[in-house]
């Protein structure tokens, strides 16, 4: 048991076999034959169809049991702190806007992207086939069955019964075809899009992409926990500088890089909280309900990375469209699966939906995000220490 549980330590991580896939992809795609790279262009349609037949479905799976699990738990301070959660998502993914529509315009040429792509005279490897999976419902469908399921839950026996059974059993069946079946494909369906990006002469542009992406959307992590940290530093009971309490919660912010996992950092963030001065039972009660609810930086780096790839491609975006795909993405990946890239997994659809996404434009996305996951988790984690400081001051007393 002690060997076969250290080899599989041993194994590379999903973030090094999608830099090994995108490596390989790029290599491959400039001497692959066409028949080759047909093969895994066949590939990519078959998983791509599978993948959108089962976002709605892991969108059900996951909101409807988070929003039971919230409604049955009715009390002041469950709702002041889900309201505080999902207005700071909600300011994380307008500021990720407003500064990627400023700044990305002048870094990102979407003319140069098309130039590119006409010059290189070469098209995109076609499938020999694919197998059409059509969902069983659209992505606003799900989410609102999502809803009356999951307050119809909550309000029967206390959120307890078969029917809430049912729907844990339903969130455990997406989550094991995740980590079964669509996580480990996820090196090989990327693999496919940079060999087909490199055939068609579209992947230096899209490197760039990446370079820029991720410089600013770590420096906006950096700016929104300064931010944070100093709003909470006005509700602080000890008047603490903002400095010094992001400075307690920094071994938290180091774990959750380490784990990226934030419901496998609780113990650590809990610890921090509670050493910047949050009385023990509301840092017992925020900072686990936060690791499922508060997610300002996977929507930051979600909207950054959608933004930033519709400049690239030339697609229309408005502060309308994003409106509606913020407020909307900050309640699809509520409670979104303990395993490397579960949000973007679980907003795919609203890429699609919203957004316009192609498969190619969610591949890129999913490399994207996951290239990053570890910093957003990191930032969600670390962020949930500055809500509970605010969350104490108004029920600190109350509870202690």
């Amino acid at each position: 048991m002690t060997q076969s549980t250290q080899k599989k330590s041993r194994r590379p991580g999903l973030l090094i076999w999608i830099f090994i896939a995108i490596g390989c992809g790029i290599g491959c795609g400039m001497f692959f034959p066409e028949w080759l790279s047909r093969c895994f262009a066949t590939f990519n349609a078959i998983f791509s169809q599978f993948l959108g037949f089962c976002i709605p479905l892991i969108i059900l799976g996951f909101v409807a049991p988070a929003i039971a699990d919230i409604g049955s738990r009715a009390g002041k301070m469950l709702v002041f702190t889900a309201i505080l959660a999902y207005v700071a998502t909600i300011f994380a993914g307008y500021l990720s806007y407003f500064t990627g529509a400023t700044f990305f315009p002048s870094m990102i040429q979407p003319m140069q992207y098309v130039a590119e792509t006409e010059s290189a005279g070469s098209a995109a490897p076609t499938a020999f086939f694919t197998i059409e999976m059509p969902p069983l419902m659209a992505v606003n469908s799900a989410l609102v069955i999502s809803f009356v399921l999951g307050l119809g839950v909550a309000m029967l026996a206390n959120g307890t019964g078969a029917l809430r059974n049912v729907l844990d059993d339903f969130r455990d069946v997406m989550i094991k075809v995740i980590n079964g079946a669509i996580v480990p494909l996820l090196p090989l369906y990327i693999f496919g899009i940079f060999l087909s990006m490199t055939a068609s002469g579209q992947v230096g542009t899209i490197l760039s992409t990446f370079v820029k992406i991720i410089a600013v959307i770590f420096a906006l992590h950096i700016f929104l926990l300064l931010l944070q940290y100093t709003i909470a530093s006005f509700f602080s009971r000890h008047g603490r500088n903002p400095l010094k309490l992001l400075w307690t919660m920094m071994p938290a912010y180091f774990t959750a890089l380490g784990t990226q996992s934030s419901a496998a950092t609780i113990p650590v963030t809990l610890r921090q909280t509670v050493a910047m001065g949050v009385s023990e039972p509301v840092a017992g009660f925020t900072v686990p309900l936060c690791a499922t609810i508060h997610m300002s930086g996977s929507v930051l780096k979600l909207v950054a990375c959608s933004l930033a790839l519709m400049i690239t491609n030339g697609m229309p975006y408005d502060l309308g469209m994003f409106s509606y795909f913020i407020a909307m993405l900050a309640i699809t990946i509520v409670a979104a699966p303990g395993v490397p890239g579960g949000a973007v997994m679980a907003s795919l659809g609203l890429l699609s939906s919203i957004l316009g996404f192609t498969e190619a434009d969610n591949a890129l996305m999913i490399a994207l995000y996951i290239a990053m996951d570890s910093f957003g988790t990191a930032c969600n984690v670390t962020g949930d220490g500055a809500l509970s400081i605010i969350v104490d001051r108004f029920f600190g007393k109350k509870t202690a």
